[in-house]
């Protein structure tokens, strides 16, 4: 298996960088596919090695517009005739333009060393890289995009970018540039907003002017009063800090995102990103019901298994001892079994269950509750681990009947040791590879099953388990332990979880 070295690897390995700014750079190429949309360029991060060269260790392109490199540049060392520019950006601190585009397939390249500043320090070097044969008169949209870009590779270049203190959640529905730019002053009044933007401030009920307004007034022009507010929504919308909010109307749901912007260490106003995310969040919010809805039915399967199970104990209770009466017995525990399951289901957030907590529950109810004077101690090796409902409900069923036949014939006498072995490896065969094999060993040290005996024609508990063991695509067998006791062991392919 080929291991993949992750970027703090092969800083570690190839670098003297300490892990504050090993993480300092982690944050960088964390976000800045900002930059890259909206300066139009490919950024290149390259280190400085310990054998004193240039290494290529991460690499974004534009969403915003062409690409300059369509091969990925990282593990690559720059060349020498390059090694000038970021040896001049990493001694001055400075960004240094590229006054010379190299080529690359007939096409030119533009780059730009900026110096990326880490408590003082330079410590690595992001290359715009931009193609002077595609550059033509930019939109005022576009315009605005590369000056805001420029102030963000300012910021690298003197150690106020990455803002570290973005909290790290809130990812889903992020905004992207494309989605919506607005440019505030210091004051918090806008200066630009993108058409994507303006629609965006509309959808959420504002009819009137954009630019030249507070975004913070527009804020708080849409939300209802008796509506919930992000305490942070007062700090993104002015731009005063790096963080994530939302405001939700009755019309829409916008997610925005403040970056604010500084010039030799001082806040000179703030770019925000907008997203238009109702559609996201309507989608989320149906499969929150659908979720609740499924928890629901499981827990009202459960509620109706337990009725059923105790209609079955008061049935029995009036017959007198006899096979009917332990039949019925024999139903209780089966539905019982098969409620577990469910009321498992009814707790958790999808169709997966931890089926160890079902087998330490059912096997130690069985015991507990066994018609036996004697003692029998039980033990669960290994780990059954998350299945399927469909495979937990046939599982469960089957690790019950073979604990009852264990506890009640071969342990019903002398007592003893009950051990339950469960082992989990992939699929060996190319049509299932997708799945899981289990093996399940089941042992006692009772009385064991005699010379020569086959499950073929026997009770309805064994019946029932090699039914269940065929419908897993599964095998089983029984056979005498060494010394004695039973030895049963069943294999199931599982089916794979469901995205």
């Amino acid at each position: 298996m080929t291991v993949v070295a992750t970027l703090t690897d092969v800083l570690r390995d190839e670098t003297s960088l300490s892990d504050y700014e090993i993480d300092w750079l982690r944050f960088l190429v964390g976000d800045w596919q900002i930059i890259s949309d909206l300066a139009f360029a490919d950024l290149v991060l390259w280190v400085p090695t310990t054998a004193g060269e240039w290494l290529a260790v991460a690499h974004v392109r534009p969403t915003t517009g062409r690409m300059v490199f369509v091969e990925d540049v990282v593990g690559t060392r720059t060349p020498k005739t390059r090694r000038p520019l970021l040896n001049e950006a990493m001694k001055t601190r400075r960004i240094v333009r590229d006054q010379d585009p190299g080529w690359l397939d007939d096409d030119g390249i533009r780059q730009d060393a900026i110096p990326v500043v880490c408590a003082g320090r330079a410590v690595a070097m992001v290359s715009r890289c931009t193609n002077p044969a595609y550059l033509r008169v930019p939109s005022r949209l576009e315009l605005i995009y590369q000056t805001t870009g420029d102030a963000l590779c300012t910021m690298i270049a003197s150690g106020d970018y990455p803002h570290k203190e973005v909290p790290t959640g809130l990812r889903r529905g992020s905004p992207r540039v494309s989605d919506g730019l607005i440019r505030l002053d210091i004051e918090g009044h806008v200066t630009y907003a993108s058409p994507n933007a303006i629609s965006a401030l509309h959808r959420l009920g504002h009819n009137g002017v954009v630019v030249g307004e507070s975004l913070a007034e527009i804020a708080t022009s849409v939300l209802r009063d008796h509506a919930p507010v992000d305490e942070t929504l007062a700090l993104v919308v002015t731009g005063r800090a790096p963080w994530r909010t939302e405001i939700e109307t009755r019309a829409a749901h916008v997610t925005l995102r403040a970056i604010p912007l500084t010039q030799r260490g001082t806040r000179s106003g703030a770019a925000i990103l907008l997203r238009d995310v109702s559609e996201l969040r309507r989608r989320e919010r149906e499969l929150m019901t659908k979720d609740a809805t499924i928890r629901e039915i499981h827990h009202r399967v459960k509620n109706n298994l337990q009725t059923v199970a105790a209609v079955l104990r008061l049935q029995a209770r009036r017959l007198p001892e006899g096979e009917a009466r332990t039949a019925l017995d024999e139903a209780v525990r089966r539905v019982g079994t098969i409620a577990l399951v469910h009321e498992t289901l009814s707790r958790g957030f999808d169709e997966m269950v931890d089926f160890d907590d079902i087998a330490r529950r059912a096997i130690n109810s069985f015991v507990d509750v066994a018609r036996t004077d004697v003692p029998v101690h039980t033990r669960l090796i290994g780990s059954f681990g998350r299945l399927r409902a469909e495979d937990a409900t046939s599982l469960s069923m089957i690790v019950t009947e073979l604990v009852s036949n264990a506890v009640e014939h071969g342990l019903a006498e002398s007592g003893g040791t009950l051990t339950i072995e469960a082992t989990r490896e992939a699929d060996p065969t190319p049509e299932e590879e997708d799945g899981e094999v289990l093996t399940v060993t089941v042992t006692d040290d009772g009385a064991g099953v005699p010379e020569g005996w086959s499950p073929e024609g026997k009770g309805l508990g064994t019946q029932i388990v090699s039914s269940l063991v065929e419908d897993l695509r599964g095998r089983i067998t029984w056979e005498r332990g060494d010394p004695a006791g039973t030895r049963v062991q069943f294999t199931a392919r599982l089916r794979p979880p469901r995205d």
